[in-house]
């Protein structure tokens, strides 16, 4: 292991705060070091976190955090952050069951000033934070630092319109590393292209670089001397028609530059936008190469960098519905893909070079997203929407107004669904079950396995009216897919396990445990794979032939699925015991996805003890 002589020194900004400023660029390679090492043995978000280390140094060293407010977007540059201020030691169980979040979580530190996980949110919230202060007469800053990734959704403009005419005393940071998650894409990202790499703006930002080192009162010759050449090369530069005085670029990586840039911003007022440029991966050659490989990475041995897998192992659901994506444009010349900015995490890397005509990535743009695939769908064409359960709640009117309202067949396949894993209560896809099932002409499936999945997505495609195919991350049973598109009968359950006096009636990713704990208990298993429609025909004969009914699901059991069913016996007049087993009414924390599921008590073991619980309560 490596020796962080000056990082061992820093146990809160304060002590960064007192070193020499010398001395940063040191701190800037023990930081850096150290985030490799710790990463590389817990996983986590690497190439974004090596990108932002000598900014997240400049500004703890410039503003007098946690007083001075930092508003992180997203959060996947962080890391450097939490080791500043006092959670180097918890790293070594980041993202971990008990263990320090890797997004920032204001219960967890007085640092973490806005809890994030979703994109484009920063702004906003520092926005709300610099005009709290200046209602209560407090002289304290607010800083939002967001991606180019993030400054493309609608949210981030919104948030600029508003504080650009508020008189807003505050600081908005764009990171620009020329990519989001998945390659950029958009208007704006040619605009900051075209702009950063002009030689002629690169010569007139080094010549500004020092200029906005000199202390007043030669600051505002610089500044005026910046926007007259700004006039000429870039005119009308789009944060200024918002109404933030703009400065930059500047190399996030250089800590001369940043820091004198900073303390010079500082002692403006009003609202002010800073573009840094920075690279992600910064200072380990195989994230730099490849940074979306080392975005967000496992295990990993730091000298070697990640290996690929000795054998394929099982297809993920992910893998899945990239396959059958493939396929079905093949068959069907209608069908047009749409991601979100999640190519790679949605498995539409083939697709999108196989079908580059019928593949569109929006950006960071979820309620785009969805009204955009309306209008595809209202002029003939078969789109699909391939999101995230999570993100999927940023486009919830547009799913209501856009496309449910009017019937149209928009396909959305919602990866994620469940628990997530390391990233989160941000990321858990734990509500889409209960806030789709309620809207009209919508249909509802989630497969039990993997061969489910391809059929439920062509059965969804098939169908003339709004569908979602909700399947959890990873992978399930193994069950290999069929290579054909066959469809699967509509609202229509499988009985999977005959049995005696207990009925189990699963959802999508808990009929396995069901079945497991049905072999135990001698009970009926029901693979339900519909939530709407929902098998009323079976629910209705196994309540006339079993003594009690147990719904599972990995959605929150209120208003989700259970729900459903005890709304269809209470319709009918039906009494017999349910016991509604899903996700409790609280946020869940990270951790690895068995041992939440345990801990909820859904998995095999945890079903056998509700059923038994509930067996022994009324003997």
């Amino acid at each position: 292991m490596s020796t962080f002589n000056l990082l061992d020194t820093i146990s809160c900004p304060a002590d960064l705060r007192r070193l020499e400023h010398k001395q940063l660029p040191q701190l800037a390679i023990e930081l850096r070091t150290f985030l490799i090492e710790s990463i590389s043995q817990t996983g986590g978000h690497l190439s974004s976190n090596l990108g932002t280390v000598e900014l997240t140094i400049a500004l703890h060293a410039v503003f007098n955090t946690p007083e001075d407010r930092l508003v992180w977007d997203v959060g996947h540059q962080c890391y450097a952050h939490k080791v500043l201020t006092g959670r180097r030691q918890g790293m070594n169980r980041l993202r971990m069951f008990g263990g320090i979040s890797g997004f920032p979580k204001r219960s967890e530190s007085p640092y973490d000033t806005f809890g994030v996980g979703h994109s484009s949110t920063s702004i906003s919230a520092a926005l709300g934070m610099a005009l709290a202060a200046k209602h209560k007469g407090e002289d304290r800053k607010s800083i939002a630092i967001i991606g180019d990734g993030a400054m493309s959704a609608g949210m981030a403009f919104e948030a600029l319109n508003n504080a650009g005419v508020a008189d807003a005393d505050m600081l908005v940071i764009l990171n620009d590393n020329e990519m989001s998650i998945s390659p950029p894409v958009g208007a704006l990202n040619h605009i900051l292209t075209r702009l950063t790499s002009s030689k002629t703006y690169n010569a007139a930002r080094e010549a500004g670089r020092h200029m906005l080192g000199f202390v007043p009162p030669l600051l505002e010759l610089a500044r005026r001397a910046e926007e007259h050449v700004k006039g000429m090369i870039a005119p009308g530069t789009l944060f200024e028609e918002f109404g933030f005085h703009y400065y930059g670029p500047i190399d996030g990586h250089d800590l001369d530059a940043l820091i004198p840039t900073l303390e010079n911003l500082k002692k403006l007022k009003g609202p002010k936008f800073l573009h840094v440029i920075t690279k992600k991966g910064q200072g380990y050659k195989l994230a730099e190469n490849d940074p979306i490989l080392y975005h967000g990475v496992g295990k990993f041995a730091a000298s070697d960098g990640i290996q690929s897998a000795k054998s394929p192992g099982k297809l993920t659901y992910t893998q899945v519905f990239g396959d059958w994506l493939c396929d079905m444009a093949k068959a069907d010349s209608r069908l047009i893909g749409i991601t979100p900015a999640m190519r790679e995490g949605s498995g539409m890397v083939r697709f999108s070079a196989e079908h580059a005509d019928r593949y569109f990535d929006v950006g960071i743009a979820e309620q785009h997203a969805v009204t955009f695939a309306a209008g595809l769908a209202c002029e003939g064409l078969k789109p699909v929407v391939a999101i995230y359960s999570t993100f999927l709640q940023r486009a919830y009117d547009q799913l209501i107004h856009d496309v449910a309202l009017q019937n149209l067949p928009v396909v959305f396949a919602v990866d994620r669904g469940g628990l997530v894993g390391a990233d989160g209560p941000t990321h858990h896809g734990t509500f889409d079950l209960s806030f789709v099932t309620c809207i009209p002409n919508m249909v509802v499936m989630a497969p039990a396995d993997e061969a489910e999945c391809r059929q439920m997505l062509s059965s969804a495609f098939a169908l003339n009216c709004p569908s979602m195919v909700r399947y959890p991350r990873g992978s399930g049973t193994g069950a290999v897919p069929a290579t054909n598109l066959a469809c699967l009968p509509l609202g229509k359950a499988n009985i999977c396990r005959s049995g005696h006096g207990v009925a189990l009636l699963a959802f999508g990713s808990l009929v396995a445990a069901a079945h497991a704990a049905g072999d135990v208990l001698d009970a009926t298993v029901v693979n339900m794979r519909f939530i709407k429609p929902l098998d009323i025909e079976l629910i209705v004969e196994l309540a006339g032939n079993h003594s009690l009914l147990v719904s599972i699901e990995e959605n929150s059991v209120i208003g989700g699925a259970g729900s459903e069913i005890e709304r269809v016996l209470a319709e009918r007049g039906i009494t017999i015991p349910l016991r509604r087993l899903g996700l409790p009414d609280r946020f869940i924390d990270h951790g690895e996805q068995g041992q939440l599921l345990a801990e909820l008590g859904l998995d095999q073991a945890g079903i056998i003890r509700a059923v038994r619980s509930h067996s022994n309560h009324n003997d």
